[in-house]
């Protein structure tokens, strides 16, 4: 009976999604990890304080989630990401940062962050961040919607004629990103290939004119395609 209960407990633990902090500033990372050690699903595997540090980090330890800071000397947070992504990093990186400057929001994001955060938002607010993150959506500070769709909204052409260029799947699968999920969620909720769903999603950015999943959540909420 002893054997059973431990049994089902261990079935039962949550595996902990694994973060990797990058940022310069000591004090900040020592509080954000202080912070996250009050929640058992999440942990902090490991910290860097560069760029160089952090990518080499990355790649050994794979984490889940990478907190990554934008105002770092010599290579900065752009630079990184977009280090990370061409050595092929699968992690999920967000973005965080003191920034609610448009221009870093939007090259950001074009550079392929999977979310946006702000460093004044409340504790509590940055670990249900991190949560969803997890999970696989897409995370941004509330106050950089209004920022992010008015930019969307200032770059591109009539909304109309970008709605009536998508085809019926694209638009499943806008929904879908929409509501947070990753590709490999998609594909088997729309039972195609993950290599389909990531075919389609590159034509639709280009049809809409957008750079990330990010942008196109807040597009298809303007739209009401949610």
């Amino acid at each position: 009976m002893r054997e059973t209960i431990l049994s089902e407990t261990v079935l039962n633990e949550t595996i902990p999604a694994t973060i990797l902090l990058i940022d310069d500033h000591p004090l900040l990372r020592k509080g954000v990890k202080q912070l996250i050690e009050l929640d058992d699903e999440l942990k902090v595997i490991a910290e860097a304080s560069n760029a160089i540090d952090g990518i080499k980090m990355a790649k050994e330890t794979e984490p889940d989630l990478i907190l990554l800071d934008l105002n770092m000397p010599n290579i900065n947070g752009i630079e990184t990401l977009k280090m990370l992504r061409d050595e092929e990093v699968a992690s999920r990186v967000i973005v965080f940062t003191v920034s609610d400057n448009e221009e870093d929001v939007v090259a950001a994001l074009k550079a392929g962050a999977d979310g946006y955060l702000l460093k004044d938002m409340e504790p509590e607010e940055l670990l249900a961040s991190l949560h969803q993150a997890a999970l696989g959506k897409v995370v941004i500070s509330d106050k950089l919607t209004t920022l992010l769709a008015q930019a969307l909204q200032s770059g591109r052409s009539s909304n109309k004629s970008d709605i009536s260029s998508l085809t019926p799947r694209e638009k499943q699968i806008i929904k879908l990103i929409a509501g947070g999920l990753p590709n490999k969620l998609i594909a088997r909720k729309l039972n195609i290939t993950e290599g389909t769903v990531k075919v389609h999603v590159k034509h639709l950015l280009k049809k809409l004119h957008l750079r990330s999943r990010v942008e196109v959540a807040v597009w298809a909420v303007q739209e009401g395609l949610r």
